[in-house]
């Protein structure tokens, strides 16, 4: 094996096995943003609950959908993207705000990574308060497909690991490529199946679902959740996904880990 790629592979299984480090500086990220404040992060679960109360049976009405399906699904699907969104646009500075801790000190680079994948988990495990409460409301009709939900979780984590792995390198040595990607994400926004369902689109506009990767990851994770059956594409699609970016981002990582302190 290339010497890179084995410096690379250490440097990925030495930052997954520091797991009580990258939680415990995520937890302090996160004490950090919210210092001096009572309530903490929960501010983000009640502006969150106020979103969906408050939009939920508004544009169910002027959508034309059931209010109580439609909340069920605007709740799962508006937190997944706060969490997909603020790891995506966050990992651009993943590699620059921790420019001073690369510099001083010996730490694998992907713990980075791994310490940004934490702390939104943490901000979506508050804001999972919020689906909770809306699906004892609203319940779902079925419970059939939600032992899938830990594999589409799984799924999406590790999609958002290796997008975010080769994001931050890309915008540590191009730092204007972070404005591109908070660009692309507020246009995905709307692209994306978070306010209006695919099945609003007919047969003829599915495909602006179906070739767009964010409808993929909501899905594999929002059906189970809904009770709504399983959508092979959603999960091969997913899957298909996985296997490449994961492929794709350990040949690039491989190749430029050991100029990121240079680029910083």
């Amino acid at each position: 094996m290339n010497l890179n790629y084995r410096k690379a592979r250490r440097d990925f299984l030495s930052g997954l096995s520091k797991s009580s480090l990258w939680w415990a500086l995520s937890y302090q990220d996160i004490k950090q943003r919210y210092r001096r404040s009572i309530i903490g992060p929960f501010w983000i679960t009640i502006s969150t609950g106020i979103f969906v109360a408050a939009m939920g049976p508004l544009y169910g009405a002027l959508l034309g959908q059931d209010t109580s399906s439609y909340v069920q699904y605007l709740a799962v699907s508006f937190i997944l993207w706060i969490f997909i969104s603020s790891t995506i646009n966050e990992s651009c500075t993943a590699f620059i705000g921790a420019e001073g801790m690369i510099k001083q000190i010996a730490l694998p680079a992907s713990i980075h990574i791994f310490r940004l994948l934490s702390k939104n988990m943490l901000m979506l495990a508050h804001n999972a308060v919020v689906i909770a409460v809306v699906l004892l409301i609203y319940p779902p009709l079925s419970f059939t497909t939600f032992w899938l939900l830990p594999l589409g979780l799984l799924l999406l984590f590790i999609n958002l690991f290796w997008t975010s792995l080769l994001l931050a390198l890309i915008s540590t040595r191009f730092r204007d490529f972070p404005q591109i990607v908070a660009s692309v994400m507020q246009i995905l926004f709307f692209l994306s199946p978070i306010l209006w369902t695919p099945e609003m689109l007919g047969p003829r506009n599915h495909f602006i679902a179906d070739y767009n990767p964010i409808y993929h990851f909501i899905e594999i994770v929002r059906s189970p959740l809904l009770g709504a059956p399983a959508n092979l594409l959603n999960w091969l699609v997913s899957t298909l996904l996985m296997l490449t970016g994961c492929t794709l981002t350990f040949i690039i990582f491989s190749r430029f880990r050991s100029r990121i302190a240079y680029w910083l």
